[in-house]
């Protein structure tokens, strides 16, 4: 008998297509009933499993906050899911594209959190206020679904394909920067192949981080003095493949750099 969809099952299923570097069908096409609600509920026991099995988590992560991806998924506003200590790539460290299905790399601005920030309510000049430090980063992200095709449910249950992320070595404050017009071009091998500001992000990477508490707090969820907030792409992930090499280069929060292998 094959056995019913539910919450646990499909915590299994993604967990162990991460663990084998295996990628399969999205899981709405087997469970049609998968809602945004209980796809949350997945990505949290997910994330449950992660932290008993001796993981610490670091933080939290946006995707889907530029406009244009949320039109292509039919959202309007961003997803969140978590960042663990076993995320974090050492500045310098190969990527080893291997351990991996099918690797991307995308360039965000990132949050280091000076205070707890609790919603509901919060303004984006509010979020500002409890972040400490800014840094460019980029993240690896690593779909368990083929081709990175997917419902919206699918991919929140999927913890919005995390992978990994690399922070740059520089830091500033958030009252030295005008993160609306803060660039960043993106190289691939010494090629500029995309280029954008914050106000890709959600029209800038305030709002993404005020709407990212703002969700969390309907589900009795804080942000914690410490933890790192990825802001989201600001363009259009490429692919990490072995024996190249990904560049973000931003105005003021200096370049950060991924060598895959």
């Amino acid at each position: 008998m094959i056995p019913e969809w539910n919450v646990d099952r499909a915590a299994t299923v993604l967990a162990e297509a991460e663990a084998a570097r295996a990628d399969r069908g999205p899981i709405t096409a087997e469970w049609p009933g998968l809602d945004l609600e209980t796809a949350y509920r997945v990505q949290d026991e997910i994330i449950c499993r992660k932290v008993e099995a001796g993981q610490t988590i670091v933080g939290v992560k946006l995707g889907l906050t530029s406009r244009a991806k949320q039109q292509r998924m039919g959202v309007d506003s961003p997803l969140t899911a978590w960042l663990t200590d076993r995320m974090v790539l050492p500045a310098g460290a190969p990527l080893v594209t291997g351990e991996l299905i099918h690797p991307r790399v995308e360039p965000e601005i990132v949050f280091v959190l000076g205070e707890r920030l609790a919603g509901p309510g919060v303004t984006a000049a509010r979020a500002m206020q409890a972040v400490s430090h800014v840094y460019a980063g980029l993240e690896v992200i690593d779909s368990r679904f083929t081709d990175f095709r997917f419902t919206l449910p699918d991919v929140v249950a999927d913890n919005a394909s995390s992978a990994g992320f690399v922070l740059g070595g520089v830091a500033r404050r958030p009252d030295e920067l005008d993160l609306e017009l803060e660039a960043c071009l993106l190289e691939v091998d010494g090629e500029v192949v995309d280029s954008a500001t914050g106000a890709a992000v959600q029209g800038h990477p305030a709002e993404a981080l005020a709407l990212a508490v703002n969700t969390l707090a309907r589900r009795r969820v804080a942000l914690e003095p410490g933890w790192i907030v990825l802001t989201g792409g600001m363009t259009d992930a490429v692919f990490a493949r072995p024996g190249g090499q990904v560049t973000a280069h931003f105005t003021n929060l200096g370049s950060v750099s991924l060598r895959c292998v």
